[in-house]
């Protein structure tokens, strides 16, 4: 389909409920108390009611709400940052002790204008996320910070239960729809988590619907487990606003389930694929074996296991 063509109407299976219970209503009131951004707001995830009113995770946007790089399909602001905000980690810690969360994960605007990109509050904000929430298990979400390995050291220093940085599309296209973003680059990022930290599960997503090729997207999964990613998710692009990407076209759930089937038998651990499967999708249940015990154990009293290593298994 060609960029001029007409609009695709929204198929049935894309529709959601909108639940505004007092679970829902209270967690919004207490992002707005703390000054705290999220990733389910600002990208305007059609999950963010489901996840919100069940608590049982959420996503935080740290670092501000706006982004040095302008991707094609963001509904992320673009401009000129402000000030780090080095109190911001700790009102995350509070906010996951206030809510209950049993998983949490940490994302960030691109900060192309911070020699680190930012990893320093990043690493800051999971050390106060656990030494208040022990029982938490932490997914991290962070940009390429331009490819700098030490800004990277500086973030697996704070022992993330899981590292999650997206690809978003098949390579081809990634230059259409990412700014200031590589595919190689990216594959590049989370096969280095593994050289720093074997033991922490690694994770990427990929957008369906912009006009890639099935072939293409077999290729992206071959070319994450070649960089020995271990959980891939699979969502439907949906356009944010009329200055983005058009949707190509929008995948039946039957697509999705194949597309699940293929990336289990090709080796991933585990694998979200749906039309309204997002990157931090039913994250709480991908955690490893090791951080899930460790959360278990707190619940149940004991000591927690830092140093823990067991088989690569994943909850479900």
């Amino acid at each position: 389909m060609s960029k001029d063509a007409t609009y695709v109407r929204k198929p049935e299976w894309l529709k959601t409920k909108i639940n505004t219970n007092k679970s829902y209503r209270g967690l919004k009131k207490l992002m707005r108390d703390n000054r705290l951004n999220t990733v389910c707001e600002e990208a305007r995830c059609p999950n963010l009611h489901e996840c919100w009113s069940e608590r049982k995770t959420a996503t935080f946007m740290i670092l501000g709400d706006t982004c040095t790089r302008g991707c094609r399909f963001c509904a992320v602001k673009t401009g000129l940052p402000n000030e780090l905000d080095w109190g911001e980690p700790e009102r995350v810690a509070d906010s996951v002790k206030i809510m209950g969360l049993k998983h949490v994960v940490v994302t960030a605007v691109a900060r192309d204008d911070l020699y680190d990109g930012g990893a320093a509050v990043f690493a800051e904000t999971v050390r106060a996320i656990r030494r208040k929430n022990p029982g938490c298990t932490i997914e991290i979400l962070p940009s390429d910070m331009k490819g700098d390995y030490e800004s990277l050291h500086t973030l697996m220093d704070s022992n993330p239960d899981i590292f999650n940085h997206n690809i978003e599309t098949v390579r081809r296209l990634t230059k259409r729809v990412r700014a200031k973003a590589t595919y190689d680059r990216s594959l590049q990022l989370l096969q280095r988590v593994k050289e720093i930290a074997p033991h922490t599960p690694t994770k990427s997503s990929i957008m369906v619907g912009l006009g890639e090729e099935k072939e293409e997207i077999i290729q992206a999964m071959d070319d994450l487990l070649a960089h020995q990613v271990d959980i891939m998710t699979i969502g439907q692009y949906l356009q944010p606003t009329k200055k983005h990407l058009k949707v190509e076209r929008y995948y039946h759930p039957d697509e999705f389930e194949e597309l699940k089937e293929i990336a289990l038998h090709k080796g991933f651990k585990h694998c979200e694929s749906g039309p309204l499967v997002r990157s931090s999708y039913h994250a709480d249940e991908q955690v490893s074996q090791t951080a899930a015990q460790r959360r278990i154990n707190y619940m149940k009293g004991y000591e927690e296991q830092e140093n823990q290593v067991v088989d690569f298994k994943f909850t479900k």
